[in-house]
């Protein structure tokens, strides 16, 4: 039996036995897992034979960063969450240790969200830190498993105002999102627990292709570069 706290004001734990209840809670969740993967395998073929989406948003993703621009990341609740994943993973790292990329989730900033949902409304968050922040060149990814968040779909709207493109992250169904957006990548999926963990995918799929792609470029161009002369060396600078 397990004591927590000073002996005078001691809580035991019984041991975990099994119970009706324990055994109600391992059908759920074998039943769950089971229902899961059906969902999600169904969903990953789906998307397997629908790849141009994806391939244009890397495309966007890995030429943004090369040239210098910063991509900027949006997304509501769970979806905010993937939006911060995002940028972390490539601010961080994902695979490989290598220079940091340039991505900002625009879901961070707590006295920014307030500041501007008390002055202006919720549904300017996004928008006017685009207008803050975004330059022509730069590239907004917006998640959104609807499509139809107000304070996105005004993002994406500053975003094309601003000249920077956008790759909209939705679910299965149609969306104004979409009709905003350069690139839509459309998870086939609509429940939307599947479909924020399908996002998650396609998060490390953009990642991993952005990191291989710019490391090996950033290899090749140290390879390319003249190694200095014995004379060189010596200058003191």
């Amino acid at each position: 039996m397990k004591m927590y706290g000073h002996e005078e004001n001691a809580v035991y734990l019984s041991p975990i036995k099994s119970t009706s209840l324990s055994r109600s809670f391992h059908t759920t969740i074998v039943n769950a897992l089971t229902d899961r993967r059906v969902v999600l395998e169904a969903a990953l073929r789906r998307l397997a034979d629908e790849t141009a989406p994806l391939t244009d948003a890397a495309v966007l993703l890995v030429e943004t960063l090369r040239s210098g621009h910063k991509v900027l990341v949006v997304g509501n609740g769970g979806s905010a969450a993937e939006a911060q994943h995002f940028a972390a993973e490539l601010v961080g790292r994902f695979k490989r240790d290598r220079m940091p990329y340039a991505v900002i989730s625009l879901a961070t900033d707590t006295a920014i969200l307030t500041a501007v949902a008390n002055d202006y409304g919720y549904q300017e968050i996004f928008a006017r830190q685009l207008r803050a922040l975004g330059q022509p060149g730069d590239l907004l990814v917006a998640f959104s498993t609807s499509g139809e968040s107000e304070n996105v779909l005004r993002a994406a709207e500053a975003g094309r105002q601003c000249l920077i493109k956008v790759v909209a992250v939705t679910g299965e169904r149609s969306s104004r999102l979409e009709a905003l957006s350069d690139v839509t990548v459309r998870v086939p999926c609509t429940d939307t627990a599947a479909a924020q963990e399908l996002h998650m995918v396609v998060t490390h799929i953009l990642c991993d292709i952005a990191e291989t792609y710019l490391s090996e470029q950033n290899e090749q161009r140290n390879t390319d570069l003249p190694l200095l002369t014995d004379a060189a060396k010596e200058i003191s600078w």
